[in-house]
C-alpha cells in the first residue's frame, strides 16, 4: 500500500522531538451504497478514500494526525506536525523498525467480493425485499430497502516492529417497512450483516427478514399504549443485547475505566452482576459482522471474557490505555477510518446462553412485559443510567404472551439490572449495529438469549391495570 522505506522514515519522523512510540494506519476503503425507495432505485454510489493516520505517544500523552497525501512530503510533513505537538525532550529510546511483514490469519473467509458482482444482480434482490414487504399486509404503505457493503485495506506499523497488513469486507441489507391506516403510522426495521462478501447478501433468507419488519410494522399499527410502572422485563435475544452492549459494554472499556469514569473500575475479582450472567467480548467469531482478523492497532483478535458467573474478569483494552492502567492490550482497540485515533472499543460482545428456555421464562412470568425487539436509547458510561425504547413489546399474563404494546421505555441502571437477571434461555443470537464514540462509528454485533431482569421501570402511557 505504501513503500517500507517511506514508512519507516515516518515513524523516525514522528520520534524526533522524544516520542517513545510512533504508529502509522495506512487505509484503502472501497464502499457501495444502494437504497430502493418508493420501487424505484433512489441511490447508487460507490467510493474509494484513501489516508494515511500518524500516531504519536511520550508517556501518557498521544497526539493524532492524518492525512490523505500520501507523498513522501505530505506523509513526513503529517509526521513532523504530530512530532511538535508532543514537545518533549529528545530520548536515546530505541527504535525497532519493521522487518518484514506478519502474515495474518484469515478467520473470516470471504467468496464474493462486493465490487466483482455487477450491480443488476444487487438491484434483483432489493426488489425481491420490497416486494415481499409490500406484499406482506394491506397497511404497508412504504418499503425503504438498503444494501451496504464495504471493503477495507489497512496497513499498522510502529515503532515496536509491527508491520502488518489485513483486508476487512463486510455487506449489510437494512429493511424498513412503514404500515399507516387513517389514524396513525408505524414502522418496522431488520438490518442483518455479516463480514462476508455479496455470498451472504444472495445467500439472505429474504422472507424471513422482509416479512419479520413488514410484520414489526403492521403489530404496532395496532398495539395498545404501554403501562407505565416497575415489571419483569423479559428480553428476547439477538439485537436485545444492545441494552448490555450500551448500559454494561461501553462501562467496560478502557477509555472509560482508565479514567475511573465507569462504575466497573477497580472491580477485577468482584461480584458485578447476576451468577446467570456471563459476559463476552469475542472478535473471532467466523464472519460475525463485528468480526475481526487483528484491531487496528495490529494486535490478534480474541475472546474476551470480560464478566463470568458474575464475577468481573476484565476489560477491553487499547494500546494507550494499557499505558494508563499497567496491562497488556486485549485487542481492543479499533477506529471508524484514518481519521480516527483508535480506542478501546467492542466486537461481538454478549451474555452467554444458559439452561432456560425461552418458554420457560415466559411460563414463569405472571405479569410482566416482553420487549421482543429493542430500539435505540442513551447511556451515561459513567453513572450507567440509561433508557431505551422499545420498537415491539407485549403485556405477559398469567405466564403467556398477551397483547402488543407500543410506546414502552425502559429506564434503570447498567450496574444494576445485570445484577437482576434472574432467569437466561439456552438460545443465543446475534444483531448487527454500528456503534458510535470518540474513534468513530464500527461495526459490531450485540447478542444475547433471551433473558428476564426481576425488575426494571418501564415507561409508558397507560397506568397499571
Amino acid at each position: 500500500m505504501l513503500n517500507k522505506a517511506l514508512i519507516e522514515d515516518a515513524l523516525s519522523a514522528a520520534l524526533t522531538t522524544g516520542g517513545d512510540f510512533s504508529e502509522v494506519f495506512v487505509e484503502d476503503r472501497f464502499t457501495s451504497r444502494m437504497k430502493l425507495q418508493s420501487k424505484k432505485l433512489e441511490t447508487s454510489l460507490t467510493g474509494r478514500d484513501f489516508g494515511v493516520g500518524i500516531r504519536v505517544f511520550k508517556g501518557l500523552n498521544s497526539v493524532y494526525a492524518y492525512t490523505n497525501d500520501f507523498s513522501k512530503e505530505g506523509l513526513l510533513q503529517a509526521a513532523n506536525a504530530a512530532a511538535q505537538a508532543i514537545h518533549g525532550a529528545k530520548t536515546e529510546k530505541t527504535i525497532v523498525l519493521p522487518q518484514m511483514k506478519q502474515s495474518v490469519e484469515t478467520i473470516h473467509p470471504i467468496e464474493l467480493m462486493p465490487n466483482s458482482v455487477e450491480k443488476s444482480r444487487k438491484l434483483a434482490i432489493l426488489r425481491r425485499a420490497d416486494q415481499i414487504v409490500r406484499d406482506f399486509h394491506s397497511s404497508i404503505s412504504q418499503a425503504t430497502i438498503g444494501l451496504v457493503e464495504e471493503e477495507q485495506q489497512v496497513l499498522i506499523a510502529n515503532s515496536e516492529g509491527t508491520y502488518v497488513e489485513d483486508t476487512r469486507v463486510r455487506s449489510r441489507l437494512v429493511i424498513n417497512a412503514i404500515a399507516s391506516n387513517e389514524h396513525d403510522m408505524q414502522t418496522g426495521f431488520y438490518g442483518p450483516g455479516r463480514y462476508q462478501g455479496f455470498e451472504y447478501i444472495e445467500g439472505l433468507d429474504l422472507e424471513h427478514y422482509a416479512k419479520e419488519a413488514a410484520r414489526i410494522a403492521v403489530t404496532m399499527l395496532h398495539a395498545d399504549p404501554a403501562p407505565s410502572g416497575k415489571f419483569p422485563v423479559i428480553i428476547d435475544n439477538e439485537f436485545g443485547g444492545v441494552i448490555f452492549h450500551e448500559a454494561c459494554g461501553h462501562g467496560l472499556e478502557a477509555s472509560s475505566v482508565a479514567k475511573n469514569n465507569s462504575v466497573f473500575a477497580n472491580k477485577i475479582g468482584e461480584k458485578v452482576a447476576s451468577d446467570l450472567v456471563t459476559y463476552i467480548d469475542d472478535g473471532t467469531i467466523t464472519n460475525e459482522w463485528g468480526s475481526i482478523n487483528i484491531d487496528d492497532e495490529g494486535e490478534k483478535a480474541r475472546k474476551n471474557v470480560l464478566i463470568e458467573n458474575g464475577i468481573l474478569k476484565g476489560y477491553m483494552i487499547d494500546k494507550f490505555n494499557s499505558r494508563r492502567m499497567n496491562t497488556a492490550s486485549t485487542g481492543s482497540g479499533r477506529r471508524e477510518s484514518y481519521k480516527y485515533a483508535p480506542t478501546s472499543r467492542m466486537t461481538n460482545t454478549y451474555i452467554a446462553p444458559g439452561k432456560s428456555t425461552p418458554e420457560e421464562i415466559i411460563a414463569n412470568t405472571e405479569y410482566g412485559i416482553y420487549a421482543k425487539y429493542m430500539g435505540g436509547g442513551q447511556v451515561n458510561p459513567a453513572t450507567g443510567d440509561y433508557n431505551f425504547a422499545i420498537n415491539e413489546a407485549y403485556l405477559v399474563k398469567n405466564g403467556k404472551i398477551d397483547k402488543p404494546l407500543r410506546g414502552a421505555t425502559l429506564i434503570g441502571n447498567g450496574a444494576k439490572t445485570i445484577q437482576k437477571v434472574d432467569m437466561v434461555a439456552n438460545n443465543l443470537g446475534h444483531g448487527a449495529g454500528m456503534c458510535g464514540a470518540s474513534s468513530g462509528s464500527i461495526p459490531v454485533n450485540v447478542g444475547q438469549p433471551t433473558l428476564r431482569v426481576s425488575e426494571i421501570t418501564v415507561g409508558g402511557k397507560e397506568a397499571i391495570k
